[in-house]
């Protein structure tokens, strides 16, 4: 006897829902637009210098810029409503596009330790006071669009992205800015290369972080904050609960926790089922923030007839 799949308390999967990306869209936005400008006075700056790094990072930028531009994509695609074919949406695009930030992270990486090294054995004279002019107007930039962002990297993976994406772009700027002084007052050309690999080595564990927190979510795993012992506790505590099985919990996207669960209730529960749910829910949402929850109540020994099941 299945009861509760349709129990509306505002448990839905409906396109209402607003997810952490979404609600930061505007943030997104804005960091798009200071790094496509910082962009572009890389590129003039690395033209009036003669300077490989600004090109570099200009190019850095314009890659970091597609991520953006990626995550705001995403987070569009996501916010299309769900159909028969599609019933949890595209919300998930924002944590596709969270991986695919921090593989760009990785290639990023490569590039600038290659590049590193290939200035270190064939190094370029450069026009020190430009660089370091240039430098610091794109180090200005990033700096705002980390501020905008900071706000909403915590909420959401597909933020959180973009944010690392800055921050890598404000670093580069930093090593900029001081190779571009070193190379002004001593001559050598070899500190920007240095420089440029303390940046990669400093990204490389925050692309894998965000690597792995994307994978998390795309293999269904059990949301870090919840504790599913914790929760079959607390479900059995609810007057007429005898046992809970088939417990599972997962993430759609940032700051969407899912729950669903068989409880097997006393027979006498069962004429109350609603209110029942209503408590069940209640405790779902108030001690582990899992707004939606899908359960199914059944009477005692229905389970013998539910064939193959999970823990």
């Amino acid at each position: 006897m299945g009861m509760g799949h349709g129990h509306g308390h505002g448990h839905g999967h409906g396109h209402g829902d607003t997810t952490a990306a979404t609600a930061n869209r505007g943030r997104l936005a804005i960091a798009l637009a200071l790094m496509l400008s910082v962009a572009g006075v890389q590129v003039a700056g690395a033209a009036a210098s003669g300077s490989l790094a600004l090109l570099a990072d200009a190019g850095h930028t314009v890659t970091d810029s597609f991520g953006v531009a990626l995550a705001l994509v995403a987070v569009w695609i996501a916010n299309r409503p769900p159909n028969a074919e599609r019933t949890f949406g595209l919300q998930r695009a924002e944590v596709l596009a969270a991986a695919v930030n921090a593989l760009t992270l990785f290639a990023l990486c490569a590039f600038v330790a290659y590049e590193a090294v290939r200035r270190m054995l064939d190094p370029q004279p450069v026009a020190g006071p430009w660089m370091v002019a240039v430098a610091c107007i794109g180090l200005a930039a990033n700096i705002a669009a980390l501020l905008v962002l900071r706000g909403g990297q915590r909420a959401s993976l597909n933020v959180r992205g973009a944010y690392l994406e800055v921050m890598g772009d404000a670093l580069a700027s930093v090593g900029v800015v001081i190779g571009g002084a070193v190379i002004w007052l001593t001559g050598w050309e070899q500190a920007d290369s240095l420089i440029s690999l303390g940046i990669a080595a400093f990204i490389v564990p925050r692309a894998w972080g965000l690597l792995r927190e994307a994978v998390h979510v795309l293999l269904e795993s059990t949301p870090r904050h919840v504790d599913l012992e914790e929760v079959r506790e607390h479900l059995m505590r609810q007057a007429g609960v005898i046992d809970v099985h088939d417990l599972h919990a997962w993430t759609i996207t940032s700051g969407i926790p899912v729950m669903s669960a068989h409880v097997v209730v006393e027979k006498h529960r069962l004429a109350d089922a609603g209110r029942l749910l209503d408590d069940l829910h209640a405790c779902l949402s108030g001690h582990f923030d899992v707004e939606h929850s899908t359960l199914q109540l059944e009477p005692d020994g229905h389970v013998d007839h539910e064939g193959a099941r999970h823990a």
